[in-house]
């Protein structure tokens, strides 16, 4: 569908409000009630089209980003393993107390789509490009891992966990949001 100048798909559901997304390729998706009528739609998404411009000249920067940056050889990743395996547990065992877990076994990988997990039996994953990051990033994955322990969700109550141990974690959160896809990008 289209508004004359926003193309998007539209996807109809049992929702109660209208929601747009830019995806990462740029292309927007509208969620909408099942009742709501296309005129009601187009007048919603026209209101937000500065919005979506924004959003779109957002990922259109950061897909050139991750294209010019350099990328890492296997060398590089090791080295960065290496880092991350000295440093990370080293954060885990500071935040861990203040979040109230405990932990098993710390394992660092190299992967493209998650910067941390943790598993039912306490075990937790980090990503080498997190050494790639500033420290409070590093330290915003560590309490989220973590605070996962507690809350294997991302409900509410999960956020208020994460806030309470790092009332600034908005800011490292959005940076990742904004920055992963290009270090990501440089695995090559």
């Amino acid at each position: 569908m289209n508004d004359d100048r926003i193309y998007f798909d539209l996807i109809r559901s049992d929702r109660s409000t209208c929601q747009i997304q830019v995806k990462a390729d740029g292309s927007v998706v509208v969620r909408a009630p099942r009742r709501m009528s296309e005129e009601d739609i187009m007048r919603f998404v026209s209101g937000k089209e500065e919005w979506i411009e924004r959003a779109q000249r957002k990922v259109e920067d950061a897909r050139e980003r991750a294209e010019s940056a350099e990328p890492l050889t296997h060398t590089d990743i090791e080295a960065l393993a290496e880092r991350a395996l000295e440093y990370i547990p080293e954060r885990v065992a500071y935040f861990a107390p203040i979040v109230g877990v405990s932990y098993g076994r710390i394992t660092v990988r190299n992967q493209r789509t998650r910067w941390g997990s943790c598993s039912g039996k306490g075990n937790l994953n980090f990503n080498c490009l997190l050494m790639l990051t500033p420290e409070d990033v590093i330290d915003y994955v560590v309490v989220h891992e973590l605070c996962h322990l507690k809350e294997m969700n991302h409900s509410p109550r999960f956020w208020a966990e994460v806030g309470r141990v790092l009332p600034d974690y908005r800011e490292s959160r959005l940076w990742l949001k904004r920055n992963g896809g290009v270090l990501i990008g440089r695995m090559g």
